[in-house]
């Protein structure tokens, strides 16, 4: 499972012009789910991404995680996370998960924040076209892998 953490001011999904999810300050997530991904995965992701301490203390330091400020949390699935670029001119989305398998994944990880943190998570439309709108913080961006590739 890999993610892409970005700390926001604000963060929007739009779905057919439409306003699907917004939140104010937090974290936007983008999550990718790839073929070898269990329950294992989401816990890891999970947790580590709820706990970041990335959020600035009283004396501007990163200190604070998500948690800690009662910050918002928008989580959008992309599974272009899993392309492979490192081959001819075409990403390659071998890796990652068939969408019937994805979704499941991905319902499961916005169900484990609900259940062991009791925040409910904003959320992107799945399999949709959307468009994301946001204003980072800082600017704030971090890249997670559950194998820890990177």
């Amino acid at each position: 499972m890999r993610a892409v953490v970005q700390r926001v001011l604000e963060a929007k999904v739009v779905v057919n012009e439409e306003v699907h999810s917004k939140i104010n300050h937090g974290l936007l997530v983008f999550i990718g789910i790839s073929r070898k991904d269990q329950k294992t995965d989401i816990s890891w992701m999970a947790d580590k991404i709820l706990n970041l301490r990335i959020f600035e203390d009283n004396k501007g330091k990163m200190n604070k995680s998500l948690l800690d400020i009662d910050g918002d949390i928008l989580i959008v699935s992309q599974f272009t996370l899993y392309g492979d670029c490192r081959k001819g001119r075409r990403p390659s989305f071998t890796e990652s998960a068939p969408s019937e398998d994805a979704n499941v994944l991905y319902e499961e990880f916005i169900n484990y924040i609900e259940e062991k943190y009791s925040i409910v998570p904003k959320k992107g439309v799945f399999h949709a076209h959307m468009k994301v709108d946001l204003i980072n913080d800082g600017p704030v961006t971090l890249l997670l892998d559950s194998y820890k590739t990177f």
